[in-house]
């Protein structure tokens, strides 16, 4: 049978020509894939850069403004919201352009601390800024520790639905005495102090430990009334509940004096500042917090005390 002497050759020339098309096609398919993570990145950076109610952000920016500052979530050293909250009505200040500041809150409340803190802050700012209005807009809810910050503004908006109020103290704790009886579990507790013991949920109630946490949680709570009376003066109106620790609706609240009016962030700047151009000047998390934040990452630093007033 008659062969061409060259097939070898032959075979061998097909067999690189496809190993060079396959090699062609797998590089081609690797840039693509490069390409689509990459855009798919950029999407994800562009997203947790973006400011969600399209306000500019940034110091600096020229004209006439009204600075917009966020109280978001709860009040507490974690979210470091007092920090964020007094940084950015800093950086307004600085600003020979920001004609008024909007606080726009949003949150539930939290450490009573941290909340006196702020109302101080925002009293001692407005005091060397006797010139530039400080108005809360409140979003879904300004509750509790939340509404202690608000009183040391000049005037409070909320939507008619909105969650106002919420002046009260909140102290919880846990027993489990029974637990470790049913379970054969002896308490051995050792202290120097009469005292020292105050809250530990394996231990028995003890009467002088809730006398004396009920002093502490009053006193607080003292403290909050104080706090909102001087803030918001001769508008508030004398009703039995008003301190209760009880909440209203944005309408309701309006005629106890608890806010000033119906309204949002961007109508106060337009309104009652009279600048309606808004400038964001919440001070933005790191590129990994706002990352973790926007997946629902979120990592437990330990339990905190068991005993704890929150103005919830």
């Amino acid at each position: 049978m008659n062969q061409d002497p060259n097939w070898e050759r032959q075979l061998v020339e097909r067999l690189a020509s496809a190993a060079l098309v396959e090699q062609r096609r797998t590089r081609q398919w690797k840039i693509f894939f490069r390409l689509v993570w990459l855009a798919l990145a950029a999407l994800v950076v562009a997203a947790m850069w973006s400011s969600s109610d399209g306000e500019k952000t940034g110091v600096g920016l020229g004209g006439a403004h009204t600075a917009l500052v966020d109280l978001d979530g709860a009040i507490d050293s974690d979210s470091k919201t007092v920090d964020k909250l007094v940084e950015g009505m800093e950086a307004a200040y600085k600003s020979g352009n920001t004609r008024g500041i909007v606080i726009r809150a949003n949150s539930p409340g939290g450490s009573p601390v941290l909340s006196g803190m702020a109302y101080d802050e925002i009293k001692r700012l407005k005091k060397q800024h006797p010139d530039i209005p400080v108005v809360v807009a409140i979003e879904e809810v300004c509750a509790s520790g939340c509404y202690y910050i608000a009183a040391a503004a000049d005037k409070i908006y909320a939507d008619k639905a909105s969650i106002v109020g919420s002046i009260g103290v909140l102290s919880s704790s846990f027993g489990f005495t029974g637990t470790l009886e049913k379970l054969g579990v002896e308490r051995r507790l050792m202290t120097a102090g009469a005292n020292k013991a105050m809250g530990d949920p394996f231990s028995p109630e003890n009467p002088q430990h809730e006398a004396i946490r009920r002093e502490l949680i009053d006193d607080i709570h003292k403290q909050f009334i104080a706090a909102v009376k001087v803030g918001r003066g001769s508008r508030l109106k004398s009703d039995p509940d008003l301190f209760s620790g009880r909440v209203w609706l944005g309408d309701k609240s309006m005629p106890l004096g608890l806010i000033d009016g119906i309204g949002s962030a961007r109508s106060v700047a337009r309104d009652v500042i009279k600048a309606e151009n808004i400038v964001d000047y919440t001070p933005q998390d790191d590129l990994t917090s706002r990352f973790a934040r926007r997946f629902g990452v979120s990592v437990s630093d330990g339990v905190r005390g068991l005993f704890s007033s929150r103005l919830l």
